[in-house]
């Protein structure tokens, strides 16, 4: 070996290394356990609700979804919807809030009790 190339590796062997190196991989190792950990909690809480859903939204109606007239009158009169008559009740009735009364002065009355 040439003395250069002894000097450069006497100065790489007695190079010291610095204080925070190799203190990161513990402690991103424990997160990383820890993350997936969570995870796998998440994954199996989310399975167990997931179950629990139906399999499909849509209504199971026992009832026809066509109504077929009896007579050939029934064709030709207006069907009425369902609570129709509630709405016509509620459109005539007279109003159930009042706007406050106005006093002499102008100003409306506190109620008294």
């Amino acid at each position: 070996m040439s003395p250069t190339v002894a000097t450069v590796l006497a100065a790489v062997n007695d190079e010291q290394l610095p204080e925070d190196v190799g203190k990161a991989g513990p402690i991103g190792l424990l997160l990383i356990v820890l993350l997936l950990i969570a995870t796998a909690l998440l994954v199996k809480s989310m399975s167990r609700h997931l179950k629990r859903v139906p399999r499909s939204f849509d209504a199971e109606d026992d009832d026809p979804r066509v109504v077929v007239p009896d007579t050939p009158a029934e064709l030709l009169e207006e069907r009425r919807q369902p609570g129709q008559d509630l709405l016509d009740n509620l459109r005539r009735a007279p109003r159930a809030i009042e706007p406050p009364r106005r006093g002499d002065d102008g100003r409306p009355e506190t109620p008294r009790g």
